[in-house]
């Protein structure tokens, strides 16, 4: 997910986004301590994208206080 893209959604749709990358987060992980997954970059992929997520959420609670 790009950043103009995160920016584009409502601080509920950011919320659930969240909630929906780190559980794809936390099975790819699993799956990957199992055995190896064909793109192990996919993993970063993904922590950078929870990252993205929660950055915007804190910066739109700075704003608001």
């Amino acid at each position: 997910m790009k950043q103009q893209e995160i920016k584009a959604l409502t601080q509920d749709e950011l919320l659930e986004q969240l909630a929906q990358q780190q559980k794809t987060y936390a099975e790819a992980k699993f799956s990957h301590s199992l055995s190896n997954l064909e793109n192990p970059t996919q993993l970063r992929a993904q922590r950078r994208t929870i990252a993205r997520l929660k950055t915007e959420i804190n910066q739109r609670k700075s704003q608001e206080a």
